[in-house]
């Protein structure tokens, strides 16, 4: 990332502070699924921008961040896209984002690492049964849809 856009520590700072009080499913900090999709996307060999995108993937969908936001952010337009394929939209048919997912240039990868740190056996733990399942299930469909294999 060239020096007019925010640094990788830069944009984990930001993600941080804007996910800020906000917990996962498991009542964990927010920001702790956020370091583990960005560390799983390096470990996969992901671009600084793939990295970038990995700390900013749920901003929006979860309301830490406005489109308008992301829109004038001091960021490669290519990150900015992989943020925008990775939200999810209300009411949005899971194959039609997984189909954006795919069309969009480095965000298979970040939703890899993101559906890998989602269904880690440890984090799904600590959820009830039913949830578990239904979980599971889900994240199982969604890589089957993006071509990837079991984790």
């Amino acid at each position: 990332m060239t020096s007019s856009h925010l640094t990788l520590m830069e944009v984990e700072a930001l993600a941080r502070s804007a996910h800020e009080g906000q917990t996962d499913k498991a009542g964990r900090p927010y920001a702790e699924h956020l370091a583990a999709v960005a560390e799983g996307v390096r470990v996969r060999g992901g671009s600084a921008e793939q990295q970038a995108a990995a700390w900013l993937h749920d901003a929006i969908e979860d309301d830490a961040l406005t489109p308008a936001w992301l829109a004038g952010a001091a960021l490669p337009q290519p990150v900015k896209e992989m943020v925008l394929a990775l939200t999810k939209r209300p009411g949005e048919p899971v194959e039609q984002y997984t189909a954006r997912i795919l069309a969009t240039p480095g965000a298979r990868l970040v939703k890899e690492a993101d559906l890998a740190h989602n269904a880690d056996p440890a984090r799904l733990s600590v959820l009830d049964g039913p949830m578990r399942e239904r979980l599971s299930a889900k994240y199982a469909y969604v890589r089957s849809l993006l071509g990837l294999t079991a984790p």
